[in-house]
Parts: structure tokens; sequence; C-alpha cells
């Protein structure tokens, strides 16, 4: 009986680890090297990766589309909804914008090592260029959050606050 469990156990397991393993179909594999298909495609998205809001959200600075879901219980005016999309739209272009940037010169740091024509300068380039694709992309994100606190009233804010809380 303990031999039966003890088999049931790992068949169950490995099952559990092997459905853990299988890879995400939405996913577009990576064709960088340096970035998993996780990573590639957060980028390419315009998905926050490193959790560049988290500053304005916990200071309570909402994001335009957390205002836009809710648009109708924080009762958001025509001329809101208007502006929030455009601070919205323009967001998530620049997400995407940000994502091809750091995602070429992942590429590019990648051939350069691949086929040993690295040195100092061009390293030093390249890094300074991704912290300045970074800078650029978490400026983004929280002009959005602020530029999105000076749209709403403060009663807007404390709602939308409340809404977040209950979800």
């Amino acid at each position: 009986m303990l031999k039966f469990l003890s088999a049931v156990t790992i068949i169950i397991f490995t099952g559990i680890n092997a459905n853990a393993q299988t890879p995400d179909s939405t996913l577009t594999p990576s064709t960088v090297k340096t970035l998993t298909d996780v990573q590639y495609n957060a980028l390419l998205r315009g998905n926050d990766l490193y959790n560049m809001a988290l500053v304005a959200e916990i200071n309570k600075y909402p994001s335009a589309d957390k205002a836009l879901k809710f648009k109708k219980e924080i009762d958001l005016s025509p001329s809101q909804v208007t502006a929030l999309t455009k601070i919205n739209t323009e967001l998530i272009r620049k997400k995407k914008e940000m994502g091809d940037f750091i995602i070429t010169n992942e590429t590019k740091l990648d051939a350069l090592f691949r086929t040993k024509k690295i040195n100092e300068s061009t390293l030093i380039y390249y890094t300074n260029r991704f912290g300045l694709y970074q800078g650029e992309l978490r400026n983004a994100i929280l002009n959005a959050a602020v530029n999105t606190n000076n749209l709403l009233s403060p009663q807007q804010v404390n709602k939308l606050q409340a809404m977040k809380n209950h979800n």
C-alpha cells in the first residue's frame, strides 16, 4: 500500500511539474538571447515589466486606464474621458516604443559580444542607452499618473482608490 501511495504521489507531482513547465502558447519566442519569452513579449506589448508605476500607486496617484475602467463609478465627465483616453493612448504608444528600443539595444549588445567586437566605449554606450530607455519609460509612466491625478477631483481619486481596494 505504501509503495502504491508513493507511486501515485510521484505521478501527481510529475504531472503538476510538467504542466507548470508548459510554455504559454500566446508568447512569441524571443529573438534575443538575453530576454526570456515573457520579457520579450512584455516589452513588445508595452507591459510594465519592472513595476515602474509603484511609487505613484502607493501614493494614490491613479492610472488613466484604471480611471477609464471605472468611469461610471467615479462619474467622469465627457471631457475627462477624452483627456484620459489621450493620456492612456500616448502611454501605451510610448511603452511599446521604449520596449522596441530596449529589444534593439539588447540585440546589438548580443551581436557585439557574439562577434567579439565589444570594447569599453561601445559597452558604455549601449549600457547607458539601456538606462536612458528605462528612464524615459519610467518618466512616461509616472508623468501619465501625475497628469491623470491632475484631471480628477479629490473625490474621484478617493472613489477610484476605494474601487481598487475592493478588487
